[in-house]
């Protein structure tokens, strides 16, 4: 046997040993790299389809609601009797929870910024803090759960039912007979029942601290004061607020129950739709915050 033979360095490298000591090609790093791209992606679709669906769905609200010809008699009636339910549900709990926040914002502030001879600055804190940032965020959570469950149990059952499938058999098309009218009551809603609120805070807080004896100024100088305070652009993203968070309300209840699974059962929707909801509200009200 030759030298050759036992010194296993000096032999050449069997296919299978070279293989495995190259390092990975180009080609396949690049397969890997679009591999994990594509993945990210179908993540990325999965997650934001239903807000891109939301924003569309009420965008073409939106646009059908200035076509006359969207409101059929039909269509008229539903509007109807969806605003009726809403500002009827939402009236009294309106009221009750705009009473609380004038004892224990409006008034405090009357009492303490008067204490410390500050109440120049009540109209900007009040401006600050309850008609920018609270009443849209309180208004929208009273309209979601007074309201919104109410969308959510109704077009659920339907969409259980397989209704929904029956009034597009008919020519029908649910869009205009059932989402548009709910839309539309739900924006108009959410901006009465907010002038609603503002208008029963202040008037709570300012009844209250008169009767104790902590406000040295009349209800007109306390409501000049307040609306001095406001800037022009408040006067425009107050209304907006109030009237986008009331029809993303609507849509994320309506779209909630009609992509939900035909078989599935409507109080299991109420969770995910008011999660949905809420989050479209604090959405919204944040960057309608940061344009102002």
């Amino acid at each position: 046997m030759s030298a050759a033979s036992v010194n296993g360095a000096s032999s050449p490298q069997s296919p299978i040993v070279q293989a495995s000591t190259q390092p990975p090609s180009p080609k396949w790093r690049h397969g890997l790299i679009w591999q994990w791209l594509g993945w990210l992606g179908r993540l990325t679709r999965r997650r934001a389809r239903f807000l891109v669906t939301l924003a569309s769905m009420s965008a073409g609200i939106v646009i059908d609601a200035c076509r006359p010809a969207s409101w059929r008699r039909t269509t008229r009636a539903e509007f109807r009797r969806v605003l009726r339910q809403s500002l009827a549900g939402g009236l009294t709990t309106t009221i009750l929870t705009a009473a609380i926040i004038g004892l224990g914002m409006v008034y405090q502030a009357l009492y303490w910024l008067g204490a410390a001879g500050q109440e120049e600055s009540i109209g900007s804190i009040l401006v600050t803090i309850l008609i920018r940032e609270i009443i849209p965020v309180l208004v929208g959570l009273i309209l979601l759960g007074r309201s919104g469950s109410v969308t959510l149990t109704e077009l659920g059952g339907l969409q259980a039912s397989g209704q929904i499938e029956v009034l597009q058999a008919q020519g029908i098309d649910p869009v205009g007979a059932l989402i548009l009218p709910r839309g539309i009551a739900f924006a108009t809603a959410g901006y009465t029942l907010g002038v609603i609120f503002m208008l029963v805070s202040l008037l709570t807080g300012f009844i209250v601290g008169s009767l104790v004896g902590a406000v040295r100024m009349s209800l007109w100088s306390f409501l000049d004061n307040v609306l001095t305070a406001m800037h022009a652009a408040d006067f425009a993203i107050f209304p907006i607020k109030l009237v986008v968070i009331g029809l993303l309300v609507a849509m994320t209840a309506c779209l909630t129950a009609l992509d939900a699974e035909p078989h599935l059962d409507a109080n299991r929707l109420m969770p995910r739709g008011f999660v949905r909801g809420l989050l479209a509200i604090m959405l919204v009200s944040g960057i309608l915050s940061l344009a102002s």
